[in-house]
């Protein structure tokens, strides 16, 4: 039997892990965005009680269900890390938590009720945030100081990934819920992580597995080196979760505002839940010009550094929820303005999406220490989870008993844009004072 590599090789090239790394990234995107895409149109028109009536959620109750299920979702990482990083490694923690996210997906295929519904999200909840410290982390494993010049490369394609996965499923999985039903459009998503768990199985001799750190790990963690990174980086990840509470709002707010809005677009009548997918498709877009049209004009005018990127992307962020107040004045004044309107929407947060999060994945690997780095990209995705329970808690505390909201129309989205703003500025004014570090794997000797 072959054993596995525990550090990369000396080696200028792109290591051969990456391949099944991406593949099993665009296949357990497609899963998880699947359900994503569905879960606040299936809650309001689907849901079934257990003898066989609709028994649907309003706007606001299922809007704060999305929210619990991905920022649940977004908080388990911080428990995948501890598993991966103390326990089992990288590699087992993926596979055994990729069977528990199948599972997920067929309770939902299984049971239309709000008991099928609350074990499905649980398991993928657990199954897909569980991995996630430890997919992205393991991007970085696969670098040593030979060919760290390719990381940046990796993530792009990682990132892209997500994105194909995330457009087709969004465009796939509504219309399998229209015209099939529940079942069927919760079983494909699931056939795909069987498919993501199957490809990353099949790659587990290219891939460098960093043995765990067993329980000395736990006092790195309270040691100085511990406690000097995770307070110089939980103010960024504290910040950077006001761009969450936003950008997921894609699969809540701007659903629920797209079924009042004039859907046609070319002559084709776009699906509430389909207009995720331009979210993704945007991003496959947007990328390349960055990366090879936007970013070195930006060098001409001054240094493009990560800090600069990652500032500017949160100052993006305010412009979407601009947008999106104007169509709610447009509709509370008995309009139904174009769906284009969001199209626009979609093309400023994906702008921002861009600048600030391929670079804050990066950014989160080669800041963290050695034997932290799956802890340190838990945090990544615990700023997710804490800006989806911030939206979350307001959608919760904005109801008022009589079913109106304290935040009608437009206000809730002037709400937003202006929060964003408002930690925009303090993002930029501390990362002006921050000394980056550059932490990569060491090579065999």
């Amino acid at each position: 039997m072959t054993s596995y590599r525990t550090a990369p090789v000396a080696s200028r090239d792109m290591p051969g892990g990456i391949p099944y790394i991406i593949v099993n990234d665009i296949t357990e995107r497609f899963s998880f965005y699947g359900v994503r895409a569905i879960l606040v149109i299936f809650m309001t028109q689907y849901l079934m009680s257990g003898d066989g009536r609709l028994a649907t959620m309003s706007d606001e109750e299922a809007t704060t269900w999305f929210h619990l299920f991905t920022a649940t979702a977004y908080f388990l990482p911080f428990l995948g890390a501890i598993l991966s990083d103390v326990y089992l490694g990288k590699y087992r923690t993926i596979i055994f938590l990729s069977l528990v996210y199948c599972a997920g997906h067929l309770a939902l295929a299984l049971d239309d009720t709000r008991a099928g519904l609350f074990l499905g999200l649980t398991l993928i909840a657990f199954g897909s945030g569980g991995i996630k410290p430890c997919v992205v982390a393991n991007v970085g494993d696969q670098f040593g100081r030979g060919n760290q010049h390719l990381m940046s490369r990796a993530y792009s394609w990682y990132y892209m990934g997500i994105n194909i996965g995330s457009a087709t499923s969004s465009l796939a999985t509504p219309w399998l819920l229209q015209n099939y039903g529940a079942p069927i459009a919760f079983g494909v998503p699931g056939f795909f992580m069987g498919l993501a768990t199957l490809v990353f199985w099949l790659g587990r001799y290219k891939f460098v597995h960093i043995p765990p750190a067993g329980r000395s790990w736990l006092l790195d963690i309270a040691g100085p080196e511990g406690i000097r990174v995770i307070k110089r980086l939980a103010i960024i990840y504290a910040l950077v979760a006001a761009f969450w509470s936003l950008f997921d709002q894609m699969g809540s707010s701007w659903v629920l505002q797209a079924q009042n809005m004039d859907r046609v677009l070319l002559g084709y009548e776009v699906l509430s839940g389909q207009m995720l997918s331009a979210n993704p498709f945007l991003v496959i877009l947007l990328v390349p010009i960055f990366t090879y049209l936007i970013y070195p004009a930006m060098g001409r005018l001054f240094t493009v550094t990560a800090s600069r990127k990652m500032s500017v992307g949160m100052f993006l962020a305010v412009t979407p929820f601009l947008i999106t107040a104007w169509c709610e004045m447009q509709i509370g004044n008995g309009a139904t303005p174009s769906i284009a309107w969001h199209l626009l929407a979609y093309l400023a947060l994906t702008a921002a999406e861009v600048m600030l999060v391929i670079t804050f994945m990066e950014f989160s690997y080669t800041q963290a220490p050695m034997r932290m780095k799956s802890l340190v990209m838990s945090f990544f995705y615990l700023s997710i989870s804490m800006g989806n329970l911030f939206t979350a808690g307001v959608n919760y505390f904005i109801q008022n008993p009589d079913g109106s909201s304290k935040l009608e129309g437009a206000a809730y989205h002037l709400f937003f844009a202006g929060f964003m703003a408002s930690v925009a500025i303090v993002f930029a004014v501390y990362m002006m004072y921050y000394r980056h570090e550059n932490i990569v794997q060491e090579v065999e000797q």
